[in-house]
């Protein structure tokens, strides 16, 4: 197969025409089975020579010609009966096939909002349907979310892009213009570009679950990300205590690295109090692994708590002016790399403010 192109199959037999026949040689061959034993077991008892008695006797060769015209019809009734009733009921059979099949097609062709949607109790055919319109409603779901991300991305990459433009162009116009605020101001919008740009990468590597699984100790990775972030915590006033049990999982260490380091950096950049705190705790429960990062800070309603995951979802409300604030992508790279190791990301609003941030991971296979 050249160039992903799919050589042309010679039409074959149907299903419905395979099963149809099926059916009608079972009952062909039952009735020759009948019929034979009748002929084994009953006419080796009737002899074959002529009976003298004061009427007609017939014997097994009489039987015999008497018997044939009469098996060789009921053969072709049997046949007759197995092919229409064979093809009914593999019509039957197979319609849950048809619907299915019909639903693949749409589906082929870009409509993802069909279902099966198969009535009646459940059998193998009712269970295949259930699970093909399950994975049509995440094909739907992962689609949408596909074309709002590309959306997304293209509109933040175009606004460093369209930045950078303009205070060119104005440059170009004001030839007094101070160059080195010029310059100091394009090498920000390119870092936030560069940054952009990297999260969009590390993000696409982690759906992809392109990396290599090894042993890791997150107690270890929480530490290391604490103190990456000390000086930003410092600079803004908010206090960093990270504790809690020796907890191993099994997965790439810089994904995860990442995935710490993203929760605390979220944790201090959304603090807005001064004399705010972040805690991090690691826990080794017998169910599984979790990470555990809290903060202090206002109280969160629910409907942004649920948004919060999705990329470029930043709380304007709440970082507005804010050059700490990122790119928008921090939890969902987050909540991306933890379903890549087969976890999971939980957001709780704390009720006396702040949020809380639990990661469930699995422990290492044995």
């Amino acid at each position: 197969m050249a160039d992903g192109i799919r050589p042309a199959r010679r039409r074959g037999m149907s299903a419905r025409a395979k099963l149809t026949l099926s059916y009608a040689g079972v009952v062909v061959v039952s009735g020759v089975g009948l019929l034979a034993a009748v002929a084994v077991f009953l006419l080796r008892y009737v002899p074959d020579a002529a009976i003298v008695a004061d009427r007609f006797v017939p014997n097994r060769s009489d039987l015999i010609r008497a018997f044939i015209p009469a098996a060789v019809m009921m053969m072709l009734v049997l046949l007759a009966i197995g092919l229409g009733g064979g093809w009914i009921i593999a019509g039957r059979m197979l319609a849950p096939l048809d619907r299915i099949g019909r639903a693949a097609q749409l589906a082929a062709q870009g409509s993802l909002s069909h279902r099966v949607a198969l009535e009646g109790p459940r059998d193998e055919f009712r269970d295949l349907a259930d699970v093909f319109d399950t994975m049509l409603e995440q094909l739907e779901a992962h689609v949408a979310e596909q074309q709002r991300f590309a959306a997304n991305a293209s509109h933040e990459l175009r606004t460093p892009l369209a930045i950078s433009q303009t205070m060119l162009e104005v440059a170009r116009n004001d030839p007094d213009r101070d160059v080195e605020a010029l310059i100091d101001r394009l090498y920000e919008v390119n870092a936030r570009a560069i940054e952009l740009t990297e999260a969009l990468l590390l993000l696409s590597r982690a759906e992809r679950r392109a990396f290599t699984r090894e042993p890791i100790d997150l107690s270890l990775l929480a530490e290391e990300s604490v103190e990456t972030l000390l000086p930003l915590a410092d600079r803004r006033g908010v206090t960093i205590d990270v504790a809690g049990d020796a907890a191993r999982v099994q997965g790439s260490a810089p994904l995860v690295q990442q995935l710490v380091t993203n929760l605390v950096h979220n944790a201090i950049v959304h603090n807005l109090a001064q004399g705010g705190a972040v805690t991090v705790r690691t826990h080794n429960l017998p169910e599984a692994v979790a990470v555990v990062v809290e903060n202090t800070g206002e109280v969160l309603p629910p409907h942004l708590v649920a948004t919060l995951v999705e990329p470029f979802q930043r709380g304007a409300e709440r970082t507005r002016g804010d050059d700490h604030a990122g790119v928008g992508l921090g939890l969902a790279i987050a909540q991306r790399i933890a379903r890549a190791h087969d976890g999971s990301l939980v957001l709780t609003a704390q009720e006396r403010g702040g949020l809380n941030v639990t990661v469930w991971l699995p422990h290492p296979s044995p």
